[in-house]
Formats: C-alpha cells, sequence, structure tokens
C-alpha cells in the first residue's frame, strides 16, 4: 500500500463509477487526495449549468467517504487546473484513474519527471457501464439519460 495517492474529478452528480474510482483509491493507499474541481475548471463542461456547485459536491463526496468509513484517511483540495498538486507533491506516490483519464495520468507523470520528480503509480479502474452497455458518467446524469445506478430513465 502506498502511503499517499490522489484521486481527481467534479464528482457531480456522484455516481457508482466516481465510488468504484474512490474505493480503488482508498484499496491502495492509506491516505487520499481527492482534487475536487472549482467552478474555474468547468468551463468547458458539456451542461455545466447543471452541476452542482463545489460546497455542495463536497458535502456528496464527504458523506460518501465516511459512510464507507474512510474518515481520517482523505482531505478534499480544490482543483483549479488539470495538474493540482500532483506535479508538486514529492510525498504523493500514486495516482487513481478511469480508463478514460489515464493520459491525463500520463502527462503528469512526464511533468514530475521533467521536474526531476518520482512518477506516480498509476491505478486504472475500468469504466463501470450503465444497464445500456455505455459508460456512466455525470454528463449522461446531468442529460437525464440515466440515474446515478446506471438505470435508463424514460
Amino acid at each position: 500500500m502506498l502511503h499517499v495517492v490522489g484521486v481527481a474529478g467534479t464528482f457531480g452528480p456522484l455516481h457508482i463509477g466516481h465510488e468504484v474510482l474512490l474505493r480503488k483509491a482508498f484499496e491502495v493507499g492509506e491516505k487520499v487526495l481527492v482534487a475536487l474541481t472549482t467552478e474555474a475548471m468547468l468551463q468547458r463542461k458539456e451542461l455545466k449549468e447543471k452541476i452542482p456547485p463545489y460546497d455542495t459536491r463536497k458535502e456528496h463526496l464527504e458523506r460518501f467517504l465516511k459512510a464507507e468509513g474512510f474518515e481520517g484517511r482523505y482531505e478534499i483540495i480544490p482543483l483549479d487546473d488539470p495538474y493540482g498538486v500532483a506535479i508538486t507533491l514529492e510525498e504523493q506516490e500514486g495516482i487513481v484513474t478511469s480508463e478514460d483519464t489515464r493520459k491525463g495520468a500520463e502527462k503528469i507523470n512526464k511533468i514530475r519527471k521533467e521536474r526531476g520528480m518520482k512518477p506516480l503509480k498509476i491505478f486504472t479502474i475500468k469504466l463501470v457501464s450503465a444497464r445500456d452497455g455505455k459508460p456512466i458518467s455525470s454528463t449522461r446524469m446531468r442529460k437525464s439519460e440515466i440515474d446515478s445506478e446506471g438505470n435508463l430513465k424514460d
């Protein structure tokens, strides 16, 4: 188990794919830095007006993490740029991504290497599928295609 790992996202709204991602982070790391995107990072998101405010998303994350028994093992930090503390924090040893965000972690490692830092161990989870076989995503939820469990909406 690594001492410090990171995971990042908008988590808005939170869904079972996020839950799998977060559980993996706590499986591989003693302490987890959860980088939560701020409003500044949402400008290019589809249906951004339907994304809950930062404080609401943070509250939902904390509720989930406490319910899972992860209290005392995480810190939720604001993410104002694509890389956050992952390119500056020497203590961070790993990063947990989904298949569609792995390239970002590889870019982080490239930057860390350029800065003379150790690369992060990358842990990648498979995307969780909705009932229709397509990946569950917050964007699909904002479009009212699916609910947080991946069930199709009428």
